[in-house]
């Protein structure tokens, strides 16, 4: 059914005249004629009783007009809708994050609040492996996370920042005369590790391998300040990228560089061939001005 055959037959109804709805609707009155008998055609019930120029409605006429002005108000509520999506008035962003990006972006989030105050930003806490699971399933828009050698092909990724990733240890004399740390020195240390569901896991235990062992993991975590706390309590070592360590300098643990490097490379991910949301749109675009 024609949406433009609907809105011509009430337009000629509230007018009550040919003439007067077609200056109206800025079309000819053979138009209207051709659009309401296509209607009539369509719907195979006269919906106007004719006589000379007058007419008046059917009882089919009738039903058709009162529904007709409703489907038309629904239309024109959803094209106001549309037009306020597109000009991010409202919307729903579903943002995924690891549980350390927070710290790091903060400044993003306060500016996408202040830029877009009308639309709704649920984020998520997961691991960089959930995060990428959580996008191709569709369950989140899109995620910062640190970004992979062996991302996913249907990912598009942009890279935002890098920090190097730092050792933690306790604040205890043995560790308090060093400027850096080896895979070697740490070999025999518990390794508190984020879960398995965080990539950089995988990368510490690369490291540890081409150093010629495997990890002693004595516990795993997705909250970095509690795998602080377990090396706080005197025994083992922990991994923290740069901006976090700023965060626990002093704080009962030592802090240093280790070598060969990982770096914590951190870009905004989201799916390659699904549709992307305005909302989602703006939040890539915030980002890529992040990044010059």
């Amino acid at each position: 059914m024609d949406i433009r055959a609907l809105r011509y037959f009430v337009e000629l109804v509230n007018q009550q005249s040919f003439t007067k709805a077609s200056e109206r609707l800025f079309v000819t009155q053979p138009t209207i004629s051709k659009m309401i008998r296509n209607l009539e055609q369509e719907l195979e019930q006269p919906l106007l009783h004719r006589e000379g120029r007058r007419f008046w409605l059917t009882e089919a006429g009738e039903i058709v007009y009162q529904r007709a002005q409703q489907i038309l108000t629904q239309m024109q509520q959803l094209e106001a809708e549309l037009t306020d999506l597109n000009q991010l008035q409202r919307g729903h962003l579903r943002l995924g994050i690891p549980p350390m990006v927070g710290h790091v972006y903060a400044r993003l989030f306060r500016q996408y609040r202040q830029t877009y105050p009308s639309v709704e930003l649920t984020v998520v806490e997961y691991g960089g492996r959930k995060i990428e699971q959580a996008i191709l399933d569709g369950d989140i828009d899109v995620a910062v996370t640190m970004l992979s050698s062996n991302q996913h092909p249907d990912l598009n990724t942009v890279a935002l920042d890098h920090y190097p990733i730092f050792a933690v240890v306790p604040d205890i004399p043995r560790w308090r005369s060093l400027t850096t740390l080896t895979w070697a020195q740490i070999s025999q240390e518990p390794f508190y590790l984020f879960t398995h569901e965080f990539t950089l896991s995988d990368h510490i235990h690369t490291c540890c391998q081409v150093a010629g062992y495997t990890p002693q993991v004595a516990a795993r975590s997705s909250q970095w300040d509690f795998l602080v706390a377990l090396v706080k309590s005197g025994v083992g070592v922990c991994f923290l990228p740069a901006p976090l360590c700023q965060r626990i300098q002093g704080d009962g643990v030592l802090i240093y560089p280790i070598t060969p490097a990982i770096d914590w490379r951190l870009g905004v991910v989201w799916h390659r061939e699904r549709y992307v949301s305005k909302t989602a749109e703006a939040w890539i675009a915030l980002c890529r001005r992040q990044n010059r």
